[in-house]
């Protein structure tokens, strides 16, 4: 393990109150020794290639999750990751790893990692029902000597203020008798540069004992394990990293629109600017911001910092930017019909890929549906092809009764509009352009000009 100091101050171990180091040193050798049993609760996109780590790096694994019928295809050597391999998972079957839906098997673990979602509710505030309902199913069953990690994001103050209190309420001195972490996760699905191992962990503590037993839980699968100074430093480091993520996508998307009217190749701009060797990162445009962070975390800080009276505008102009952009995209689309004389109601419009980024099958607050629901409100017929997402999944705000279509001849030929969402790698551009009628690219995968195609 490679432990990056970033010069805070820790108690040695010997030095702690009496009682404190009988539990982390035992939890710590377990951890050391491998001979510790790891909890994960959650079995998505983050969950899931955290388990195979843990049991790669020759752990005992127990999968928690409340969705009956993954954890039967889990057990059964089976994945619903399309980056996630059924092989790795019969591996790690192989190995020991057994997915639950009983949270009472929580006693038997040594550490308990929470990775489930944090959405918004309606009122774009932090839902965090998925976390208490998971903690609250987790704590009748915890005993003395367990360390419970939160992976899901959140805002600063959530481990110390939410699951400190439901612990202590259980009986348990944090620190002393259990230990209690944060620590965000990093997972990029589909990112074949970037592991679970080789991403860099951040940990902050409840106190510096949780905070060493952070250290040792993670630095046993992890390659680089960043401690900081406390559980809020590392919820907001999360939420700096995405923020940072969403502030420039709003700044290139908000480019883009001034470029496009001043007939401007924004890409040929990013990829001139790129050349400067300093000082500059490129950002690119698209339809729309998508997955489960970005959309997402920029709001948990701005609801949390109204509470220290503060008003976070740059955050939220951004916000405002990206979320702005599906309707662009659906002017731009009903303008491209106008140049043809036809209207949008009544229009075939086939949506070319719906996962939130290329190459994956990740649906999580892809922009790819908010168009889909925009065009069909406004009267358009709507299909998709995607061949990442064979049927459209079920989500929790959204219905489409539709599958994948083929591209064929026939099929791209079919339709008045051809909406470039999601620039997947499987396809075949040159035979897209050939046989459209119209095609509205939202990714700059045309680069050249062609008749048939409307940059957006």
């Amino acid at each position: 393990m490679q432990y990056v100091d970033n010069s805070i101050s820790y108690k040695p171990v010997h030095l702690l109150q009496p009682g404190h180091a009988d539990y982390l040193e035992e939890l710590i050798t377990r951890l050391e020794t491998r001979t510790a049993v790891i909890g994960i609760i959650g079995l998505g996109y983050v969950g899931l290639p955290l388990m195979l780590r843990y049991a790669n790096a020759g752990f005992k694994v127990t999968g928690f999750d409340i969705d009956a019928r993954k954890v039967a295809m889990l057990n059964g050597g089976q994945s619903y990751i399309e980056h996630v391999t059924s092989r790795s998972i019969a591996d790690a079957r192989n190995r020991g790893f057994e997915a639950t839906t009983d949270f009472s098997a929580a006693s038997e673990a040594d550490a308990l990692i929470i990775c489930v979602p944090t959405p918004l509710n309606a009122y774009r505030e932090p839902d965090l029902s998925f976390i208490f309902g998971t903690v609250d199913a987790l704590v009748p069953h915890m005993r003395k000597g367990q360390i419970m990690s939160l992976e899901s994001t959140t805002y600063p103050g959530t481990t110390t203020e939410e699951l400190r209190p439901r612990l202590e309420a259980r009986g348990f001195e944090v620190g002393r008798d259990v230990f209690l972490v944060f620590s965000p996760e990093r997972e990029d699905p589909g990112n074949q540069q970037f592991k679970t191992r080789s991403i860099p962990k951040v940990c902050g503590g409840d106190t510096p004992a949780c905070c060493k037993a952070g250290i040792a839980l993670y630095g046993s699968a992890i390659d680089q394990v960043v401690p900081v100074s406390s559980t809020r430093a590392a919820e907001l480091t999360k939420l700096l990293e995405n923020i940072h993520r969403a502030v420039n996508i709003g700044l290139v998307n908000e480019m883009k629109i001034i470029a496009d009217r001043m007939q401007i190749d924004i890409y040929e701009v990013i990829n001139a600017a790129a050349t400067k060797p300093f000082g500059f990162t490129p950002y690119y445009p698209g339809p729309g911001l998508g997955g489960h962070c970005i959309p997402i975390d920029p709001f948990y800080l701005t609801w949390k910092a109204r509470q220290y009276g503060l008003h976070t505008r740059f955050i939220e102009l951004a916000g405002e930017i990206n979320n702005d952009m599906p309707y662009w995209v659906v002017n731009k689309v009903i303008n491209a019909l106008n140049d043809r004389g036809l209207p949008l109601r009544g229009s075939k419009i086939l949506v070319l890929g719906i996962a939130y980024k290329k190459n994956v099958d990740d649906m999580r607050e892809s922009p790819s549906v908010t168009l889909m629901e925009l065009l069909r409100e406004r009267g358009a017929e709507v299909s998709y092809s995607d061949p990442h997402v064979p049927v459209f999944p079920p989500m929790r705000e959204h219905h489409f009764d539709l599958s994948s279509i083929e591209l064929t001849r026939e099929s791209i030929s079919s339709h008045d509009v051809l909406l470039l969402a999601t620039n997947h790698s499987d396809f075949d551009y040159a035979f897209i352009q050939k046989h459209a009628k119209l095609i509205v690219d939202t990714r700059g995968v045309y680069r050249d000009s062609y008749p048939n195609v409307v940059k957006s």
